[in-house]
């Protein structure tokens, strides 16, 4: 988990938020507080409405109902945005120009100009690490430099509150290792990040506090370490299992001990009151169904077994 944080002022109040899309109930009465100068996750799968969170947040949407206020004033109004920089989840560049270029275009729709915007772009790139490419065109950058270059878009105004939603999809790991160190960078010099992703490794290495979404409602918050005492003195258990497998078989669930389980691609995930009272069960149900089990690690709870026990199920795509 990242260093301390600068401050305990309120950055984002976000009060009973619900937002509908047709039928669908995107956000259903999601509640958290973000202090100023922290990092801020919001952890969980695709679906689970996590960009309709932030995009109410930055403005660019309206709730259906509740409220949110960033430095203590109405979301969506000029001075919080001027106060924010948002990065979205698709790439917003023009691939025709260069990154130099991008970086003016979009500096000057901040309301940047002259010697300051030639001054904030040069900074950018080099916090990016992409100055020796500031002059090649955006088409021909790979999908992690596009990333980062995005997120020099959102930095050029020099914002107090930077909004990331899930910055690191579909990126290599290099450009994903630049873009986490530049968040954790950025929040050294005092700059609060609201970060989603449905990441569980970068919510942990990122996080002061974040809070876990499902199906558009918050099902936990907290630090790390305070949602992992949701677990209490569960074991972890991972299997692999040898061949295909659909899923968890109905009589390991059955197993006493079993608090929850999933599966996904040939792995099995128990929750367990004693992994090491379970295993043996566990290889003689395995041999009673004609399946081998590979390997076997008994874990520590982290934030996916947070999300299984309060969920019955995996934290994934």
């Amino acid at each position: 988990m990242v260093a301390g944080m600068n401050s305990l002022e309120t950055a984002i109040r976000v009060e009973n938020l619900v937002k509908d899309f047709g039928p669908r109930r995107a956000l259903d009465g999601v509640s958290f507080t973000m202090h100023e100068g922290e990092i801020f996750s919001l952890l969980g799968p695709n679906g689970a409405g996590k960009s309709t969170t932030i995009s109410i947040i930055a403005g660019l949407l309206r709730p259906g109902s509740g409220q949110v206020r960033v430095f203590g004033r109405p979301a969506g109004t000029p001075a919080v945005k001027a106060a924010v920089g948002v990065v979205p989840q698709e790439v917003a560049l023009y691939p025709d120009l260069s990154a130099q270029e991008n970086l003016l275009f979009w500096g000057r729709m901040y309301g940047l100009s002259g010697r300051r915007l030639a001054e904030r772009a040069a900074q950018v790139l080099e916090l990016i690490g992409l100055t020796d490419r500031r002059a090649d065109r955006i088409a021909s950058f790979s999908g992690g430099m596009k990333r980062r270059v995005n997120l020099g878009v959102a930095l050029l105004h020099e914002p107090r509150l930077l909004i990331l939603d899930e910055p690191t999809v579909g990126i290599d790991p290099q450009s994903r290792r630049h873009i986490l160190d530049s968040i954790l960078g950025l929040n050294a010099r005092g700059m609060s990040v609201l970060y989603t992703t449905h990441y569980m490794e970068e919510a942990q290495e990122l996080s002061h506090r974040l809070c876990i979404l499902d199906h558009g409602r918050l099902i936990a918050s907290g630090t790390h370490a305070e949602l992992v005492r949701i677990v209490g003195e569960l074991d972890r258990v991972e299997l692999t299992l040898q061949g295909e497998t659909a899923g968890v078989p109905d009589s390991w669930r059955a197993l006493p001990g079993v608090r929850a389980a999933d599966a996904e691609n040939g792995r099995i995930s128990l929750l367990a009151d004693d992994g090491d009272v379970l295993l043996p069960r566990l290889f003689e149900e395995a041999a009673r169904e004609g399946l081998h089990i590979a390997s076997v690690q008994i874990r520590e709870p982290n934030l996916e077994a947070v999300f299984m026990k309060l969920t019955g199920r995996g934290l994934r795509d």
